[in-house]
């Protein structure tokens, strides 16, 4: 069965163990780097920070274990997902459906926008299955697709 869990600030230790998991296991996946969220930047209060300005961050659980995660911004505009990650070892099983349902949820009706690696052939399945449309090279990274969920 999965879990998921809405964190907050003071949940940053259990993010941040997700996250650089998710760095060093996928780097080529995301805009942001292992350098750039460890040495001297590896800061609780940035950590906090980070969960602080997000109004959604998600934390997915597999029998007691963290599996996965995601977060949503609102920008002027729809909903955007950032930050999804699933472990390796608990791909396969549902886990990117019910983060992105979370954000489903969340949007409350509104589209729900992303930006995936155009090398990620796994994740833009992911997004297909859950409903999500191809609409051409992202405008913030070329490497990227930008992908939308109609409401």
């Amino acid at each position: 069965m999965i879990g998921t869990r809405r964190i907050g600030e003071d949940d940053w230790r259990e993010w941040r163990a997700m996250r650089l998991a998710a760095l060093a296991a996928d780097p080529d996946a995301f805009g942001s780097t292992l350098a750039e969220w460890t040495g001297p930047n590896d800061l609780e209060a940035r950590w906090r920070a980070r969960l602080a300005s997000s109004p959604l961050s998600v934390l997915l659980d597999v029998d007691g274990r963290t599996a996965g995660m995601v977060a949503a911004y609102r920008p002027d505009g729809p909903v955007e997902v950032v930050s999804l990650w699933v472990h390796p070892e608990f791909r396969g099983l549902g886990v990117g459906e019910a983060a992105l349902a979370e954000v489903v949820a969340f949007a409350d009706g509104e589209d729900v926008l992303l930006s995936v690696r155009a090398a990620n052939p796994h994740a833009i399945r992911l997004y297909e299955r859950c409903g999500f449309v191809d609409e051409g090279v992202s405008p913030d990274d070329p490497r990227e697709r930008r992908m939308r969920r109609p409401a």
